[in-house]
């Protein structure tokens, strides 16, 4: 089937290939291979929402992703990803000023556990990127918990960049980010 002028079309790679993708660059950059990737996340996080556009008008009727309810976004999210193959999603309000998305399975993560980091770099950009179109502002994602590292889930936090340096500066000194992000933020 060829795309008509309108469609924007997405390639799909399979996990290994990620998983193959995110260990070469660790073999050949060490530390500094999430970079790249996030990079490359970010860049093709407007086609994943504009494609999120053209699979929600058909799903669900909804014209414009900024129309959604914010209590059907999670459950339409999870459609979409689980569609294109990279695994179901959960959306979870953290207080006022952040949300988490979480997998129990997602694509770029691997089961076989053993990263030090989460590791889901791809993803990261993906969801900020996309994230951004959505709410029409810049959002910062980080990912907190990750399969790759060991972990029973992926977890991403999304909100603006300065809540999420807040919640990382709690992190970085033994304080939970529940804690901080479900503080009131307004």
């Amino acid at each position: 089937m060829t795309p008509t002028a309108q469609e924007t079309v997405l390639v799909r790679l399979g996990p290994e290939t990620l998983h193959t993708l995110r260990s070469s660059l660790e073999k050949l950059l060490g530390g500094q291979a999430a970079q790249p990737l996030l990079e490359a996340g970010f860049s093709c996080g407007g086609d994943i929402y504009r494609a999120f556009g053209e699979w929600l008008e058909k799903a669900a009727g909804v014209a414009d992703p900024a129309d959604l309810d914010s209590e059907a976004l999670g459950e339409l999210l999870s459609g979409f990803f689980v569609e294109l193959g990279w695994g179901e999603v959960t959306v979870t309000r953290l207080g006022s000023a952040a949300i988490a998305i979480d997998s129990p399975a997602w694509a770029e993560s691997s089961h076989t556990g053993g990263a030090q980091y989460p590791s889901c770099h791809l993803t990261t950009g993906l969801f900020s990127a996309f994230l951004e179109r959505l709410a029409e502002s810049e959002v910062a994602v980080m990912e907190v918990e990750c399969r790759t590292r060991g972990d029973a889930r992926c977890r991403f936090l999304a909100g603006a960049p300065e809540t999420l340096q807040l919640a990382f500066e709690a992190m970085s000194t033994g304080t939970s980010y529940e804690e901080v992000l479900s503080a009131d933020q307004s």
